[in-house]
C-alpha cells in the first residue's frame, strides 16, 4: 500500500539550544543561477549541534564540490554526503574519472570529517544513520524488454542523461552497480535496530510514479534495493536525484526527496517548502546531551 502526504514536522528548538536536530538536502546545484547563494541563506543550522544530510548532486567540479561540503561542515556539528550522478561527470580530459573521482571525493570529504558510504555509520537519536551510493542498472524497466531497447526507446522519445556521456564512457555503470549493491549489504547485514537509509537514488520504484518522463526511472535505481527499507529496519529513507519534493510512504517507511533543484524547479517548490519548516528537511531531533553514537 503506499500513499503520499505533505509531512508538516518542524524540528523542535528552544532557545537554550538543547535540541538538535539532524537536517537533510540534496540536489543543490550550486552552479546553476543563484543556487549557491540560496544554500548559504537557507542551509542553516538552528542550533550548535545539528547536523547536515547531503545527499548528492553537489556540483560536478571536484572543487566545487569540496568547498561547498567545506563550507556547510563548518556551520554543523556534522555533515553526511553521499555521491550523485553530477558528483561523478568527468570531461576526457579530466585526469580521474568515474571510480577514480568518487575515491579523490571521499578522500577530500574524509580529510575535513565529512562522513561517507566508506566510513563508519554515525548514530542520532537512537538510530543508525546509513550513508549509501548503490547507482542504477536500467533494471527499472518493462522486464520483457532488454536494456539496449529500453535505452534505444527512451533516446527515440527524446530522453539521454549526461551520464551517457560524462560517466558511461570511462566505466561499466550497471556492474559497478552490481558491486556497491554487494558491498553495502555486507555492511547493512551488521546493523541492528532502526535506521535511516540515505541515497541519492531512490530505492523503491513507486516513487517514480509521479516522473513527468517515465524513462527516467532507467537512470534512478534498481530492482535490487526495492526490499531494503523493510528488510533492514529504516523508519526513513532520505533520497534526492528526481527534483520531486514529496514524502511517500511505502510499506510502512518513509520516503522524502529532499532536492533543491534547478532554477525553475526550486522556484515552484522552495517557498512553500520554507514556510512550512520542510526544508532543510528536519529528518529527527534529539536532546544534545543524548548519545549520538
Amino acid at each position: 500500500m503506499v500513499s503520499e502526504s505533505d509531512v508538516d514536522e518542524s524540528a523542535e528548538t528552544d532557545n537554550g539550544g538543547r535540541r538538535r536536530t539532524l537536517w537533510a538536502v540534496s540536489d543543490l546545484h550550486v552552479a546553476a543561477r543563484g543556487n549557491r547563494d540560496l544554500v548559504d541563506l537557507t542551509v542553516r543550522p538552528e542550533n550548535p549541534g545539528d547536523w547536515l544530510i547531503v545527499a548528492g548532486d553537489v556540483a560536478e567540479r571536484t572543487s566545487t564540490i569540496l568547498d561547498t561540503l567545506r563550507s556547510l561542515s563548518e556551520k554543523f556539528a556534522q555533515v553526511i554526503w553521499v555521491p550523485g550522478n553530477h558528483e561523478l561527470f568527468s570531461r576526457s580530459s579530466d585526469e580521474v574519472h568515474a571510480a577514480q573521482k568518487y575515491e579523490e571525493l571521499v578522500k577530500g570529504c574524509q580529510s575535513m570529517g565529512v562522513l561517507t558510504p566508506e566510513d563508519p555509520y554515525p548514530r542520532f537519536a537512537g538510530r543508525t544513520i546509513v550513508p549509501m551510493f548503490t547507482l542504477y542498472d536500467h533494471s527499472w524497466r518493462d522486464p520483457l524488454v532488454t536494456v539496449e531497447r529500453a535505452l534505444s526507446a527512451a533516446e527515440g522519445n527524446g530522453v539521454v542523461f549526461t551520464d551517457q556521456v560524462a560517466i558511461a564512457p570511462y566505466v561499466d555503470v550497471p556492474l559497478w552497480c552490481q558491486r556497491r549493491l554487494g558491498y553495502t549489504v555486507r555492511r547493512l547485514s551488521t546493523v541492528s535496530g532502526p535506521t535511516v537509509l540515505v541515497n541519492h537514488w531512490p530505492l523503491v520504484r513507486e516513487v517514480t510514479a509521479r516522473l513527468r518522463l517515465p524513462e527516467v526511472a532507467l537512470w534512478s535505481g534498481s530492482r535490487h534495493t526495492q526490499d531494503w527499507p523493510v528488510r533492514f529496519g529504516a523508519e526513513t529513507v532520505i533520497y534526492g536525484h528526481l527534483h520531486i519534493p514529496v514524502v511517500t510512504e511505502v510499506e510502512g517507511v518513509r520516503h522524502v526527496e529532499v532536492s533543491l533543484g534547478y532554477p525553475r524547479e526550486r522556484e515552484r517548490t522552495l517557498e512553500q517548502r520554507r514556510e512550512r519548516n520542510l526544508w532543510p528537511y528536519p529528518v529527527l531531533t534529539e536532546s544534545a546531551g543524548e548519545e549520538a553514537g
